[in-house]
């Protein structure tokens, strides 16, 4: 039952549409904009010109010496790229699975029929060095071993710099793959220093522009052991993808339109700097956190992610939470998945957004918390965070 102050939906003419989704995520204006310019052929010198400035820029945040792949795909047809160009039918592959996301890969390396060992940690938490060093030691025979830096699902963050530490130390041979999806942009992930073979994320998440694109690099070791498998795809043949990227160029025809948004969002990314970059995403993500705790929302999870925050449905008025955010003030945010369905709420904190966005969604759940009858002290979440933002937390 709404409080007796609700908003009154008849009265409502206007919301601004603000998006705060960890996928899709708010696209620039001036991204769009370039996106709606007159479509240019895919074979054309223009558009070479280009793939060789966008294969640079996507480099530099990958932090790779290795080629950037594009394929005109979602995420998930990087992993399979990944799978059908690396690995041969009965390979191990361990699946380190603690949420919706990384049970997919464990999902899709069973497609491709491999051995597949998955290890459930629960949702919320990230596995730890002494257990994944425990099983690396003991399935030293794995062809690969996967793992999700930031899980959409849970907002869960894995340290992957240490993790892949401990697999180079046990199991030499086996191919350290990343799901990077909500992490690249968002995250720390330096694929060549920290010795990463895999690492893929999508357009849709930090890279500012809509769902269609994927993102792939391969490690020296990846693209040796791939020398020695026969692809089992002939579309996410990535050995295709790497002769064209050698010539500016796509083995297929690409999305055009999303090419020419993603030069302009990594214009953006280059002018703020991968390390300001990250710790923007860090400082809005500590801050949305405060705010939610100051207002007696409970976060989920123990290891927190850089890109999305999620946090429990309030008990009272639970159903109504997420709808009266759209509804009262054009706000989109996202329930949990699985068995967290009905249960958190996820936030999102990646990509096109400041500490602005962040003071704006708190005091919009501020309003709709008030609605609903939930029990906090007024105003005390947005201060919490402005706070933080200014340094006198």
């Amino acid at each position: 039952m709404l409080h007796p102050t609700a908003i009154n939906m008849n009265e409502l003419f206007m919301r601004k549409p603000r998006l705060f989704t960890p996928g899709p995520t708010p696209i620039p204006e001036h991204v769009m904009l370039r996106m709606a310019h007159p479509i240019i052929h895919h074979r054309h010198a223009e558009f070479t010109e280009l793939v060789g400035r966008i294969n640079r820029r996507l480099q530099y945040l990958f932090c790779t010496q290795q080629p950037v792949l594009t394929l005109t795909s979602s995420g998930t047809g990087a992993a399979e790229a990944a799978i059908a160009t690396l690995f041969r039918r009965g390979e191990k592959g361990i699946n380190i699975n603690n949420g919706k996301f990384a049970e997919r890969w464990g999902k899709m390396m069973r497609v491709y029929d491999m051995n597949v060992l998955d290890v459930h940690i629960p949702w919320g938490e990230a596995i730890g060095a002494e257990q994944l060093e425990c099983i690396v030691r003991q399935h030293h025979d794995a062809a690969c071993v996967w793992l999700v830096h930031s899980e959409t699902s849970t907002g869960t963050y894995t340290d992957i710099r240490q993790m892949a530490q401990v697999i180079r130390t046990v199991a030499p041979n086996a191919l350290i793959c990343i799901d990077g999806i909500t992490s690249i942009g968002a995250h720390e992930c330096r694929m060549d220093d920290w010795d990463i073979d895999v690492v893929i994320t999508g357009s849709q998440k930090g890279l500012m522009i809509p769902p269609g694109l994927a993102f792939i690099a391969l490690s020296e070791r990846a693209w040796a052991k791939a020398a020695d498998v026969q692809p089992r795809s002939l579309y996410f043949n990535l050995h295709k993808a790497r002769e064209a990227w050698h010539d500016n160029s796509t083995p297929w025809t690409p999305a055009v339109s999303l090419f020419i948004g993603l030069d302009a969002a990594l214009d953006m990314i280059i002018q703020e700097g991968r390390e300001a970059l990250w710790q923007r995403h860090a400082l809005l993500s500590r801050g949305l956190r405060a705010g939610l705790q100051a207002i007696n929302i409970r976060l989920f999870g123990t290891s927190p992610s850089h890109a999305v925050t999620v946090a429990y449905l309030p008990e009272q008025g639970k159903k109504d939470f997420i709808p009266l955010l759209k509804k009262t003030f054009g706000i989109t945010v996202i329930g949990g998945q699985d068995t967290l369905q009905g249960v958190v709420f996820r936030t999102s904190h990646l990509g096109y957004y400041d500490e602005a966005d962040m003071l704006a969604v708190l005091a919009s759940i501020e309003q709709v918390l008030h609605c609903i009858g939930f029990s906090f002290e007024a105003g005390r979440g947005v201060y919490t965070a402005q706070r933080l933002f200014m340094g006198v937390e």
